[in-house]
């Protein structure tokens, strides 16, 4: 199980000392939520916050645009040369030419879906699809409670992409800590976004290796 840190549950006053702790506790990627106030309730990091911010550290970044436009905000964000990127089903009317987009710049083109949105919606743009993120609580602030039914939403998505043989990530985002990174890890995901039980646990490089071992249990 990979695990990426989400910078919006650190002390944003100081976001490139918690990358260097995220760093140090041997993290995958640092998560970015990047929010608009409008698609989500909350407003974040534009993107001379994350060029800066990649100035500072060699984790691969992760970035997740909860927006309402990500097509006239995504070259910006791909300049800062992420490793990975996602976009919302929910705001996108033509997904798979910003798929294409965001591979076409070396970047891991990723589709976020809510927890109410229904999976088959993504049959179409599989080809063009690295991973998914599934959010497992409802977009726009930390500290959120995980929604369990989320896992019957993966478990479908897996027997899925299994019957077309295609090869697609499944990542989640909300609510992931030590009382479900076993289940998550066991529904598939390899990849879980991890706030609050990082940052809000003592020490992240302690977290994030706990976190880590509990998933491992699941293998």
């Amino acid at each position: 199980m990979r695990i990426a840190p989400s910078l919006l549950a650190g002390d944003l006053a100081r976001i490139a000392d918690e990358a260097a702790r995220c760093r140090n506790g041997r993290a995958d990627f640092l998560h970015l939520d990047v929010m608009d106030g409008h698609f989500v309730p909350n407003l974040t990091f534009g993107a001379p916050v994350v060029a800066a911010l990649a100035e500072h550290t060699d984790v691969p970044l992760d970035i997740h645009l909860m927006v309402s436009n990500p097509d006239l905000l995504l070259d910006d964000y791909l300049a800062v040369r992420p490793a990975r990127l996602a976009v919302h089903w929910e705001t996108v009317p033509h997904m798979d030419r910003l798929l294409a987009r965001i591979r076409e710049a070396g970047v891991e083109a990723g589709v976020a879906v809510n927890p109410a949105t229904d999976i088959e919606c993504l049959r179409s743009v599989l080809p063009l699809t690295d991973f998914v993120l599934f959010m497992t609580v409802n977009p726009g602030f930390a500290g959120q409670t995980f929604i369990s039914h989320i896992f019957t939403k993966m478990k479908r998505f897996r027997e899925m992409i299994d019957g077309d043989s295609v090869s697609v990530g499944m990542a989640v985002d909300g609510g992931v800590g030590p009382d479900t990174i076993r289940r998550v890890a066991e529904a598939g995901a390899d990849l879980a976004v991890v706030g609050s039980a990082v940052f809000g646990a003592g020490e992240p490089e302690q977290a994030i290796a706990r976190l880590r071992k509990l998933a491992k249990g699941a293998e």
